[in-house]
């Protein structure tokens, strides 16, 4: 085989175009072999193998004896290998599901500029409701449980009202939303 390779460089460089696909044919399946035994898989491999044809093309005046073409070959696969596999380790692709689990619980920078426009529409037209309403909707929507007693305090006005006023306030709030265009 070694000596087969070495008749068939020899007469590539001599001119004869045919003697290359002799070449690869003969040399391809060890090339495969030492690119897969440093563990890459079938894509990656058919890409170092590929580069090494490629480089023996753009080489092949730099190799002296043509009984060094297969030994050259096969060393120039394995170092692009390990180059892809070095690559490949750093570039791994990682799960969404993986990923999501170590970034922060915050919008995306889009998603935030949404959010920002749409809570500065809210509060303009909070602006727009009477003071009551104002000051009723920011303690209702700052609790997560109102205590109602101390909301009645507060605002001066009967318990059993609060939950009807809220609702007559929330539907004031809707309105000016749609007013200003703040919502569909």
């Amino acid at each position: 085989m070694w000596e087969a390779s070495a008749t068939h460089f020899q007469r590539w460089r001599d001119g004869d175009r045919g003697a290359m696909d002799d070449l690869v044919l003969l040399l391809s399946p060890v090339l495969w072999q030492v690119v897969r035994a440093c563990g890459l898989d079938r894509e990656a491999a058919e890409d170092v193998v590929q580069t090494t044809w490629l480089a023996l093309v753009r080489s092949a005046d730099g190799i002296a004896e043509a009984r060094a073409v297969s030994g050259w070959l096969c060393t120039t696969a394995r170092r692009e290998a390990w180059r892809v596999a070095r690559q490949g380790a750093r570039q791994t692709p990682t799960d969404e599901d993986v990923l999501d689990r170590h970034l922060p619980d915050e919008p995306a920078p889009e998603q935030q500029i949404v959010l920002d426009d749409e809570n500065a529409r809210l509060w303009d037209c909070l602006k727009q409701l009477p003071e009551r309403c104002q000051r009723l909707l920011r303690i209702v929507a700052a609790a997560p449980r109102p205590d109602y007693t101390a909301i009645a305090s507060d605002l001066g006005m009967p318990v059993g009202s609060i939950g009807p006023t809220r609702g007559r306030c929330l539907e004031k709030l809707r309105v000016e939303l749609v007013r200003t265009g703040g919502l569909a």
